[in-house]
């Protein structure tokens, strides 16, 4: 039987550096997202008829941290 204890799979990390552009890019992305997520978000609250739901600058700040990094891939 292996003992899988004492030596476990390794976890790597693919931590980046940001530079001052992404950060950039990322501001800019995320100020014209905050309008759209909002609208978004009423719209979800209306239909569904509650406020369990991410908040419109957590829709925002998810779709500048989706779409900022497609920038860079290019």
């Amino acid at each position: 039987m292996t003992d899988f204890t004492t030596n476990g799979p390794r976890m790597r990390s693919h931590h980046t550096k940001r530079g001052a552009e992404f950060h950039f890019y990322f501001a800019i992305i995320f100020l014209v997202a905050i309008p759209f997520a909002t609208a978004g978000w009423l719209l979800d609250v209306f239909q569904r008829q509650t406020l369990n739901l991410h908040g419109p600058l957590a829709r925002a700040w998810a779709e500048a941290d989706r779409i900022t990094p497609l920038i860079f891939s290019a």
